[in-house]
């Protein structure tokens, strides 16, 4: 059938119509080509990435006269190739949303409104109060276990953010912060997926997602434990369905029946907080069977290093353990050495001492049916579960807030380096442990250090006991030094110089005697009117942070709060809490209307490392401003006010370089800073392996180096994809070094030939004399083969070089100088099952004596008003709490999407119908949910999914909420974080979201 244009607008005039021509078996597609034309006739096309989730979902967008029009998804991304999840195309209604501030906005002591201001005014508000806030906590230097270190530091100013802002925007941030002395600085990953760096670095190197979305295609199972991925990465569980059609076995294991549950082939329900215990009886199973990959463990891990014959785990407690401190002295956990100060290795894996004799002896403990015991889940389950595992491989693991979100988060993800490196699943294609991150460019701001505990590209902040590049080197290593210096030579250009350690003494060092500079300690010590001004970016702290009673005190003790972003949220608005009196409240707070990432350019990172551009589409609403213009306006007033200073607190502000331009080529100059280039000639670096150590280079992201060897790499949207691997090499970039299977060695043998040729990824070509393969090799040079001692080393970024089954304390050194250091757990080298802080029952693992009923070196309380436990004759049920798909993080976007508030409305409880015939409650009643904390009113939810379990022979009731909601926006409801608890996980103080005790009562 043809039809004209004129046709098909008379005929959609009246969509009834439209829908009756296609049951008499019209052909429609002609004619929504034709509308699709018509509409875009004329429109500048662009493309982007969403929003949301970190999955990268490719979108393509359309503009007319400066106005989005269309938003749809782009077939060419690998990952979502064309789909896009119900966020991702709601947020086509944000560029053109009358909720979004149009100027910038001041609210004074005291008052009960906002008033526009002037961009010059806001700018010079935010510079003053963050130069007045440093000026005044500034400590040049501090007495430390009876020594005066300078510090370089102040404490008085706060920063929070960057998850949602683009990489180049990132790096600004970061050198602002440090330049300003920042030591409270913090971004999203803290609170969801802080603890996966330390676990997954610990094991292998690297703290990141080891593979790529198309890694799922070739798995034979894919578990799935602790993520609600159907729901919260809904185009990420798109490449699980790819690899379901080919035959692969779906597993999940989670504490309700989710979405994810329902796509899958077997379903392992768990108390919240004992997925250590449930994988403890997988371990064992497979250890006590020999169902583990011998060969690989032989090659590819430390099993048969030897260890200190002093290291001990007594009664759920290591070696080591100061109760008064709580904390462990690691030095118990280390190998035994030889002469050469290299671990010494058994001839018999099982032999006395051996790293898998220890690891045999600590999961021995942990039986079907003690595991049964503790997690709920039936033993004859967890041996079923144990088995399809050992008999699917390659298999995959993918988790999210689920594991992380604990008091022993980092020890969940050990569980599963274990499993993975056991099993052989490790650095092949098809196998791996998918990290799932929750926020665009989360990743990102991890990476760039956005963070308390790390410098750019996870180099170890300094502290009292690395205060000099000398100490620094001696701990980190020469290796990382190396990155440190062009880390130096970047920022401070040519002030940077062998002869002066690159500026080393300009850094702030950290104190790690007094409690660590999370955003959780960041509201502790507003409380006690330390923080002077809090600078929020892109996040929301008054919904996603624990314990919000907490949160909302301490906002008011803080004299300037300074928020960017495009939309107002609870955090910038505290003050207009239902039920406070604004006039009571000093706080003043500057408003910065930020444009969307619609209207800006840049780069970003997903869950899986690789980095793409955004181009900009849409003009900036209103007076808005892409957040690299704000940023650079904020500094540049910033140094103004210090330019007649002549103190030495103030020479790194006038030594930090800042040569980027204006407009677009500052997205650009920003991101070549990134990739670094060779001083002399400006030549970009092709890659990590042209960084030098001696001055002659500069790289402000060294795992980022030959992201603009040849051009911005970023940008590439080739679709080759030579093996048929899906890894799309010349689409985007993957950081490091394009590589997008990290330790693909371990998928080959000893003699450098893959051992499984139907999934091969990397090979030694004998004949060409160097490492060859449809990905990148990782290795430290191409020609350096296997029969080479460094050819022999699949986890290159581990001191040993090989995955750590057992994460001993060690150094590597050669010739007596640290060469490299391997990070360990700060609660231990193996994972121990700890109940959650608040818990239903005793812990059934240790005696009834044991120090050691949740993690003994858990941070809480910190204020003891605000920090009680809740117990189970007041508060009887396990509450956790997650996403869903229709609503993300705080709500601060999603809430104001008409769209999606019509999907679901408002906040709920989930419970079960056995726990709802107990208290008599009918689905939709209204009830109160109380805590320890605080409480909130909503409606019931009754269900299936959350069967109730046995646990230690009591039944044991869990209760599920989503989060999403606050006072601001067009949706509005009570936020379930006044309920939850803000114990902290000792390795990254991460909040225990996933289990805490509440009541249910009906209004």
């Amino acid at each position: 059938m043809d039809m004209t244009r004129r046709d098909f607008i008379k005929v959609t005039g009246l969509g009834t119509v439209g829908a009756a021509l296609a049951s008499f078996g019209v052909d429609m597609k002609p004619a929504k080509a034709a509308l699709r034309e018509f509409k875009l006739t004329g429109a500048k096309e662009f493309t982007t990435v969403c929003h949301f989730c970190a999955c990268g979902c490719g979108q393509i967008g359309y503009v007319k006269n400066g106005k989005l029009i269309q938003l749809e998804g782009a077939v060419d991304n690998p990952v979502n190739r064309g789909g896009l999840c119900p966020k991702g195309l709601g947020y086509a209604t944000v560029p053109n949303s009358d909720q979004r501030p149009m100027k910038p906005l001041y609210r004074a002591p005291y008052s009960d409104k906002w008033e526009e201001i002037s961009w010059e005014e806001a700018i010079d508000k935010a510079a003053r109060a963050m130069k007045r806030a440093r000026d005044e906590g500034w400590k040049q230097t501090e007495m430390i276990n009876g020594e005066t270190v300078t510090v370089n530091r102040t404490d008085a100013l706060g920063l929070l953010g960057g998850s949602q802002i683009n990489n180049e925007e990132l790096y600004q941030l970061v050198k602002i912060a440090r330049a300003m002395g920042m030591s409270y600085i913090d971004n999203q990953t803290r609170v969801c997926h802080s603890s996966t760096p330390p676990a997954l670095s610990g094991a292998f190197g690297r703290g990141a997602m080891t593979h790529h979305f198309g890694s799922f295609h070739d798995a034979k199972l894919i578990w799935i434990e602790g993520s609600n991925m159907a729901e919260c990465h809904p185009l990420g569980i798109k490449n699980v369905m790819e690899a379901k059609k080919k035959g692969a076995v779906i597993v999940n294991v989670d504490i309700r029946f989710t979405r994810t549950s329902k796509i899958a082939d077997h379903f392992f329900q768990v108390r919240p907080g004992t997925d250590i215990a449930f994988l403890g009886g997988i371990i064992n199973y497979i250890i006590q069977n020999n169902l583990y990959d011998a060969d690989y463990v032989r090659k590819n891990t430390n099993a048969y290093c030897l260890l200190r014959d002093d290291f001990a785990f007594d009664d759920g407690i290591f070696s080591g353990y100061d109760e008064k401190k709580r904390k462990y002295s690691m030095e118990t956990w280390g190998y035994a050495l030889g002469p050469d100060g290299k671990p010494l290795k058994a001839m018999q894996i099982d032999a006395p001492n051996t790293v898998f004799s220890r690891l045999k002896e600590h999961f021995s403990k942990y039986t079907l049916e003690k595991a049964a015991e503790i997690s709920g889940c039936p033993a004859e389950q967890i041996k079923q579960a144990a088995e399809i595992f050992a008999a699917n491989r390659p298999g995959m693991m993918a988790y999210a807030l689920g594991m992380t979100q604990h008091t022993i988060g980092a020890q969940n993800i050990r569980c599963f380096t274990i499993v993975q490196l056991l099993l052989g699943n490790i650095g092949v294609q098809g196998g791996g442990i998918a990290a799932l991150r929750g926020q665009p460019n989360v990743q990102a701001s991890t990476d760039y250090g956005i963070m308390f505990q790390y410098m750019p590209s996870y180099l170890g902040m300094p502290t009292e006991k690395t205060n000099t590049l000398a100490k620094w080197t001696n701990y980190y290593g020469t290796f990382r030094a190396k990155f440190m210096k062009n880390l130096l030579k970047a920022w401070f250009g040519a002030a940077a110089t062998p002869e002066n350690d690159y500026r080393f003494d300009l850094l702030t060092i950290r104190n790690t005697t007094i409690p660590p500079h999370s955003i959780y300690a960041m509201f502790d010590a507003a409380v006690r009117d330390e923080i002077k001004t809090f600078f929020c970016i892109g996040q929301n702290p008054l919904v996603t942070l624990a314990n919000l009673n907490h949160v909302y005190d301490g906002l008011t003790h803080i004299d300037t709060v300074i928020g960017e972003d495009i939309f107002l949220n609870e955090t910038y608005c505290f003050w207009q809490k239902p039920g406070v009196d604004p006039k009571t409240i000093k706080t003043e707070v500057v408003f910065l209307p930020a444009a969307s990432y619609l209207e800006r350019e840049g780069s970003l990172n997903n869950s899986m490392r690789m980095m793409q551009w955004r181009m900009k589409g849409p003009d900036p609403v209103g007076d808005s401003k892409p957040d690299y213009e704000i940023l650079d306006m904020l500094w540049r007033r910033i140094r103004e006010l210090y330019a007649d200073s002549t103190e030495k607190k103030d020479e790194v502000i006038k030594l930090l370089t800042w040569n980027y331009g204006q407009g677009p080529e500052m997205v650009q100059n920003l991101l070549k800073e990134c990739n670094g280039y060779d001083v002399a000639t400006g030549r970009m670096l092709k890659g990590i392996g042209e960084i030098k150590d001696d001055g002659s280079t500069a790289c402000g992201m060294w795992i980022f180096a030959g992201v603009y060897g040849d051009g911005n790499r970023t940008m590439r949207r080739g679709q080759k994809d030579e093996g048929g691997r899906g890894i799309y090499p010349e689409y985007a970039w993957v950081w490091p070094d394009n590589i997008h299977v990290l330790y693909n060695t371990a998928s080959c043998d000893e003699m450098g030939q893959p051992r499984d040729k139907d999934r091969s990824l990397v090979w030694w070509d004998a004949v060409k004399g160097r490492w060859e393969g449809y990905d990148v090799p990782d290795v430290w040079s191409r020609t350096l083969g296997p029969d080479t001692p460094q050819g022999q080393q699949p986890f290159r970024m581990n001191a040993e070089g090989i995955g750590r089954l057992f994460c001993a304390d060690y150094t590597d050194k050669v010739n007596g100088v640290s060469r490299d250091h391997s990070g360990t757990p700060v609660d231990g080298p193996l994972p121990a099952h700890y109940e959650p802080v608040e818990s239903p029952i005793k812990n059934p693992m240790y005696s009834e004596h044991t120090k050691a009923q949740f993690n003994p070196c858990v941070i809480y309380p910190r204020v003891e008003s605000a920090h009680p436990i809740g117990t189970k004759d007041k508060f009887p049920y396990v509450l956790s709490s997650s996403g869903i798909c229709e609503h993300w993080c705080s709500g601060t976007v999603t809430r104001n999407v008409p769209w999606l508030n019509e999907l679901v409305k408002e906040p709920f409880v989930e419970i079960s119908a056995e726990l709802a015939k107990e208290l008599g409650i009918s689905p939709g009643q209204m009830v109160k949910v109380s805590s320890a904390r605080g409480s909130v009113k909503v409606k019931v939810m009754v269900t299936g999914r959350a069967r109730p379990l046995k646990s230690a022979g009591e039944t044991v009731h869990t209760v599920w909420m989503p989060y999403s909601w606050g006072f601001i926006g067009l949706s509005k409801g009570e936020s379930t974080n006044y309920l939850t608890i803000d114990a902290l996980e000792p390795n990254v103080q991460i909040q225990e979201f996933k289990a805490c005790l509440v009541n249910i009562e009906k209004v």
